[in-house]
């Protein structure tokens, strides 16, 4: 069971098995981005909106835990040995002895274990920048699925000269912090349209939970709904919950359930999900910001990606300068 600390509430998530849908499984995407990590001067030699604090806590404060890492290695003796050929020759005692003086060896310099780890680290954090500069740089080229696909659900001013694209997830946490700045949003901007991209990529409730906003969305009633369920103080999120939930705002359950099994939500949420394999996203939320008119012959630079949480102040300042 994990669980994430925010607002003061616990988050908690159990783990599923991993299942496919489409070309792409959804368990193998996770929140990767910490609370507060886009404070700071976004890197300039990226167009996309990320910080170096977004990169490092990509690893999840690997870097704090590396001493305890190499204890539990020492502690166990889990170490890959680069003996000779012959090494299926030694006896167990000599193994022993051979295991023993390594295990004394790294105790005693645990640098050298840090450093290795540091290393993967490095490169861990260099692929990240160069998946969040790809997704930048090709957007455009995905600019009918992003904006333009008159079954998504949306918010805002339908004929908006912005759009604001958001792939979120009921239970996670960083999306749920950002329902204000987008209701602020769609308050205090009367030209933005905000889209909403279904992402469930937290276990089945998530699951259930997308499929009756989608659902919701066929009775008219899909932001009421959406807002109800981030919003909710009901922890962990339940199938039972969401049906509460959805009756508080006038849905007719009946008709809702039979609708989240239709062939055209499987279809609508397959092809989200192919469409963030497409983009390489590396978790929720994740943002992409154009003018309304943005097709696949614009330029990268006509899209903003973003791949996290940001307050009102930076959201504004990224569709200010889209619309320059």
């Amino acid at each position: 069971m994990l669980s994430l600390r925010s607002r003061g509430r616990t988050h908690r998530f159990a783990p599923t098995k991993a299942r496919t849908i489409g070309e792409i499984s959804p368990d193998c995407y996770v929140q990767l981005l910490p609370k507060n990590h886009f404070t700071g001067t976004p890197l300039t030699s990226f167009s996309a909106y990320f910080t170096v604090g977004y990169l490092k806590n990509i690893l999840g404060g690997m870097t704090v835990k590396l001493r305890r890492i190499v204890a539990s290695l020492a502690a166990a003796g889990l170490v890959i040995l680069n003996v000779s050929a012959n090494a299926a020759d030694m006896s167990a005692i000599q193994k022993k002895q051979v295991q023993d003086v390594v295990r004394d060896y790294l105790t005693q310099n645990p640098d050298i274990i840090i450093g290795a780890l540091q290393s993967y680290q490095q490169k861990q954090m260099d692929q990240a920048k160069k998946t969040i500069q790809k997704t930048q740089d090709s957007s455009p080229q995905f600019a009918d699925a992003l904006f333009h696909q008159s079954n998504d659900p949306m918010a805002g001013n339908p004929t908006g000269k912005i759009t604001v694209v958001e792939f979120f997830d009921y239970q996670c946490p960083h999306c749920v912090e950002m329902t204000p700045v987008l209701d602020g949003l769609i308050k205090n901007n009367p030209d933005v349209k905000i889209v909403f991209k279904e992402f469930p990529i937290r276990g089945p409730i998530s699951e259930v939970a997308s499929r009756a906003a989608l659902a919701a969305n066929a009775q008219g009633k899909y932001f009421e709904f959406h807002r109800a369920l981030m919003q909710s103080k009901v922890e962990p999120l339940t199938e039972d919950a969401i049906y509460n939930i959805a009756q508080s705002v006038g849905l007719d359950l009946v008709k809702l359930k039979a609708a989240m099994k239709s062939d055209s939500i499987n279809q609508q949420l397959k092809a989200n999900y192919k469409l963030a394999q497409q983009l390489q996203l590396l978790g929720t939320p994740a943002f992409f910001i154009a003018n309304s008119g943005v097709n696949k012959s614009s330029p990268s630079a006509a899209v903003a990606f973003i791949p996290g949480q940001v307050d009102t102040a930076q959201m504004n300042d990224i569709i200010s300068k889209i619309t320059k």
